[in-house]
């Protein structure tokens, strides 16, 4: 996830670790208009230790970590940039904590589970059968073993959530959503379908879905310069 100050702190809320997601952001966004701080979530980056965990609170957990480090550096008004696992947390946050939060961009995010995502997450589970050029920087940042079996426990992690009424993970608290959000999808996203942002944006008074046509899941890497200015422009 990545936060900005006031209008113009930015909190970026990575899946994994926020150096490793969001590489194009760190790099290009505007430094004298934003302050930008990555967060790693505990267990990934450089929040190791702790081990990577999944209780049924996980999200929850995330979303209080990342208010915590934002009040003990100061900053008492933020926007919140969160890609998704940290665009799940993004929303919570939002949800829970509304007069900290200024502004809210997520994508790649949902709000429940169904069973199509399940198959989804399920043929993901062995990283083994990743393509290289995705899994070689996770096998380099955390090593094989820690990568492999931290992926299979996300599965199990996230799985739980189809357990509770319409797979709910934070669908209950969006109408608590109140600051300017702005959604982005990837039509091209193979992890999440279309009708999880579409139903965010339904959820979220006021909220703006913009969709990429050729965006896949990682679309703030692959189109970045096209992202950084939509996302700049809406912070502004």
């Amino acid at each position: 996830m990545i936060t900005l100050a006031s209008n113009k702190v930015v909190i970026l809320a990575a899946h994994r670790s926020g150096h490793s997601d969001f590489g194009p952001q760190l790099k290009s966004m505007n430094k004298q208009l934003f302050t930008i701080v990555a967060w790693d979530p505990r267990g990934y980056g450089h929040s190791i230790p702790p081990v990577r965990d999944f209780p049924p609170d996980f999200f929850e957990r995330d979303a209080k970590d990342a208010v915590d480090l934002m009040q003990a550096l100061k900053f008492n008004k933020f926007s919140l940039l969160g890609w998704s696992d940290g665009g799940i947390t993004a929303l919570i946050v939002a949800a829970k904590y509304p007069t900290l939060i200024h502004k809210l961009v997520v994508w790649g995010a949902n709000s429940s589970i169904t069973q199509e995502d399940l198959t989804l997450y399920n043929a993901i589970r062995d990283v083994s059968k990743w393509s290289e050029s995705i899994r070689k920087p996770m096998e380099e940042m955390y090593g094989y073993e820690y990568f492999a079996k931290t992926c299979e426990a996300w599965v199990d992690g996230i799985s739980q959530f189809a357990h509770n009424p319409d797979g709910n993970i934070c669908r209950h608290l969006l109408p608590n959503i109140k600051c300017p959000t702005f959604i982005i999808h990837g039509e091209k996203d193979p992890l999440v379908p279309r009708f999880h942002p579409e139903y965010l944006h339904n959820s979220i008074q006021g909220s703006r879905l913009f969709l990429m046509p050729e965006g896949k899941h990682n679309l703030h890497l692959r189109f970045a310069e096209e992202f950084n200015k939509l996302v700049q422009d809406f912070l502004l």
